[in-house]
């Protein structure tokens, strides 16, 4: 097993860093984002020390740009990239307007903050017609969730809306010493490709039906979506379910249902 070095950029830990130091892990991670890529932009999500940057930067088959909230991430990377030139962007990537660097499709890579990995998700769902593809570093927690099948005590929110529009493959499992400094959880790697269906109801009434149902999780439907004042006799088949049973099919007929 082959380690870096991580003496020249210090982890910061309230941006949650946690720098990979395994080459071999790291090389994984680009050869499974590289087959499915298909776009010509790609971008990097918390470079770090560019671990995973350099094995980006050697695939002739897109380009690379990053991203990195940490000033001093990004002026480590200048030094030792400086092929990167105006595609290093020193930048809060939640809060960025993607459309003012990506005309067209992108893909997305990166070893996430896990603070804030769901909210990464979220802007990625938002904005999927540029994104057709995510190769993440998530808690293995978080990657649980992004899986899980109905019934399961991991289903929820983030697996509903989640797999509503992308395919979802867990594809391994790394431990806490690859890391410097060690996390205190293990963590996995995801791949999401996009799906190409469209949603046959309203997005953003279907979004606010899975929120309120999973926020009484423990509750039938009828009580947990009360608030949409829809009659037992409207909710049909639904009434005595709860949200851990809904299929994200059966979430859209349920959304057309609180929309009529």
């Amino acid at each position: 097993m082959s380690f870096i070095n991580t003496s020249y950029v210090r982890p910061k830990k309230y941006l949650g860093q946690h720098f990979l130091t395994d080459e071999n892990i790291a090389r994984k991670i680009v050869e499974s984002f590289s087959e499915k890529c298909t776009t010509n932009d790609i971008l990097e999500i918390g470079p770090g020390m560019g671990v995973l940057t350099k094995y980006l930067l050697d695939e002739k088959k897109f380009q690379t740009w990053a991203i990195d909230i940490d000033k001093e991430s990004v002026e480590f990377l200048k030094n030792k990239f400086p092929v990167f030139g105006n595609r290093l962007i020193e930048d809060d990537f939640l809060r960025m307007d993607l459309t003012n660097y990506f005309k067209d499709e992108f893909s997305l890579i990166g070893n996430f903050p896990y603070n804030i990995s769901s909210q990464i998700l979220f802007k990625m769902i938002d904005n999927r017609k540029q994104i057709p593809l995510m190769v993440g570093m998530f808690q293995k927690e978080v990657a649980e969730r992004l899986q899980a099948k109905t019934r399961t005590k991991d289903y929820g929110i983030l697996s509903v809306i989640t797999q509503a529009f992308y395919t979802v493959e867990y594809l391994f499992t790394v431990n806490e010493d690859v890391f410097n400094p060690p996390p205190k959880v293990k963590s996995a790697i995801v791949r999401l490709i996009r799906k190409d269906n469209v949603l046959d109801c309203d997005e953003t009434l279907f979004r606010r039906v899975v929120k309120t149902a999973f926020n009484q999780r423990r509750k039938k439907l009828r009580n947990a979506i009360s608030s949409f004042g829809i009659s037992d006799e409207n909710l049909k088949n639904f009434v005595g379910k709860r949200a851990e049973e809904l299929s994200v099919d059966e979430f859209v007929e349920l959304t057309n249902i609180i929309a009529k």
